[in-house]
């Protein structure tokens, strides 16, 4: 009798450590905001029995092929456009699970204070991913420094550029690499993201910025088969909850804008 009491003993504390210990759940996030958002949630999923590690990625590729490859249970850093193609160009098949936030996408310069000085021929950076250039076009467009040949599509290059007046020249980076030439060019297209980490101010800094209306949200992304696991959406709640929203708002000062 003593040994059935003391099994059952230990099998309730084995099971009662790995209640505690909670499913894991491997995300990946670029630092900002995106890191810092699931670093404010993550006692509360460990509550709920989700144990959250986060993996911090500072480029945009990996995090969806190790998603694709589950080496990853989904990431958080995306906009639906970028997913779109990344989905199309590389034969992936991710999904979006939620949307959680905008970061209205802005044009910065350390050699003119407004866009009207800058002069012909000038130098332009933009990123040199697909729906990340449209995104930078599409607001140069918006900003009447040139003219793209369809202004809604959402992947235009430079290539796409109906008319130049002022014959900007355009050098396409990768994204992280944008702040790093902003001494280097006239006017810089960056991501919020990237220029957070920069130390810029999006509200302050920019010369050209989208505005609230802005369709590029950032999604948690998952695979089909297993986004609507019980930890995804557990994560997916917290991740739109009344206390991110409130962290979004006064951590960001308008850099950053909820979504929910």
């Amino acid at each position: 009798m003593k040994k059935v009491l003391l099994f059952t003993a230990l099998a309730a504390a084995l099971t009662a450590g790995l209640a505690q210990a909670g499913e894991k759940l491997v995300v990946a996030a670029t630092p900002v905001p995106h890191a810092e958002i699931l670093e404010l949630i993550k006692p509360t999923l460990a509550k709920e029995g989700v144990d959250l590690d986060i993996k911090v990625f500072t480029d945009y590729v990996q995090p969806n092929v190790q998603v694709d490859q589950k080496r990853l249970d989904a990431n958080f850093f995306q906009t639906l456009p970028y997913l779109k193609s990344f989905n199309e160009g590389k034969g992936t098949n991710l999904v979006t699970v939620i949307g959680v936030h905008v970061e209205p996408f802005g044009g910065y310069s350390k050699k003119v204070k407004t866009l009207a000085e800058l002069k012909d021929g000038a130098t332009i950076a933009i990123p040199n991913e697909g729906s990340n250039s449209g995104r930078a076009l599409i607001l140069l467009q918006k900003a009447g420094l040139i003219e793209l040949k369809d202004p809604k599509n959402a992947v235009s290059t430079p290539k796409d550029i109906a008319k130049n007046p002022h014959n900007f020249k355009f050098k396409e980076l990768e994204s992280a690499m944008l702040p790093r030439v902003l001494d280097q060019v006239d006017l810089d297209m960056i991501n919020t993201n990237y220029a957070l980490e920069a130390g810029l101010n999006p509200a302050k800094d920019a010369l050209i910025i989208e505005g609230s209306d802005s369709p590029y949200v950032n999604f948690l992304v998952a695979r089909p088969d297993n986004k609507d696991s019980a930890a995804i959406q557990k994560l997916a709640k917290a991740l739109t909850s009344p206390e991110v929203k409130a962290f979004i708002e006064k951590k960001y000062s308008g850099a950053v804008l909820p979504a929910f």
